[in-house]
């Protein structure tokens, strides 16, 4: 089977932007299509993904256009069993640690943004709810965090599922976007309590996070901060 990948994808997408993330790290050569999540084309769940999310992703097969997928490409979706797909086809990217701790430890990382941080910024961003729970899922991904650097040192898969996430939380509050009500300035005051002195080591995370190259070439602060992740239709 030919390593030829096309990339199913939505920049508003926190998930898909995992997948973006890992192949940059993985410098893959693909070709990236963009699903409108509002008006999704009538090929793409019957030829790519039955339940119609993203990200989505086609392996092999002939070379053919993305929006005319071959039968005889393999399709796989759900971001963090396609993030670790990328790293075992380009293992050099060091994406996955060789190390069975080192990606035992990352997945714990990637577990705790799944089941803290990204129900808390649908209680808080979407369902207008107490703020503290931000705050608590915060502190539970700054306690796995080492004095510096990333979650495992370099930047590896638990980074990847964490990015693009916080980058979202913090644009939205910024711009006082959410399901809370308008023109009240909530979001910036949330925000102020992510900023405590007592979650410093999650702001210079956020910061390392910024600076990364392959953030900074798959992040579009303009077409991102508008959409909150729940419009991926997209769980894991």
């Amino acid at each position: 089977m030919s390593q030829q990948i096309t990339v199913y994808t939505s920049k508003s997408c926190p998930y898909a932007h995992r997948v973006e993330l890992a192949l940059v790290e993985a410098k893959a050569d693909c070709t990236r299509y963009q699903i409108d999540l509002r008006n999704k084309p009538d090929w793409y769940a019957p030829k790519v993904n039955p339940v119609s999310k993203v990200p989505a992703l086609a392996y092999g097969g002939p070379p053919v256009p993305a929006d005319q997928p071959s039968p005889e490409s393999t399709k796989l979706t759900e971001s963090l069993v396609l993030v670790e797909f990328i790293a075992d086809l380009f293992p050099e990217s060091g994406i996955l640690p060789k190390d069975p701790v080192l990606r035992a430890k990352a997945r714990l990382f990637a577990d705790a943004v799944s089941n803290k941080l990204v129900p808390a910024q649908v209680a808080v961003l979407i369902r207008d709810e107490d703020p503290e729970q931000l705050v608590q899922a915060y502190e539970a991904i700054q306690a796995l965090l080492p004095p510096q650097g990333f979650a495992l040192g370099p930047f590896s898969a638990a980074d990847i599922a964490a990015a693009p996430f916080l980058a979202r939380i913090e644009l939205n509050l910024a711009n006082d976007l959410g399901g809370f009500p308008a023109n009240e300035g909530k979001g910036p005051k949330i925000l102020e309590l992510l900023h405590a002195p007592k979650l410093a080591r999650m702001q210079q995370y956020l910061k390392d996070i910024r600076g990364h190259p392959s953030f900074v070439a798959t992040f579009d602060e303009a077409s991102r901060s508008v959409t909150l992740h729940f419009l991926c239709g997209h769980g894991h």
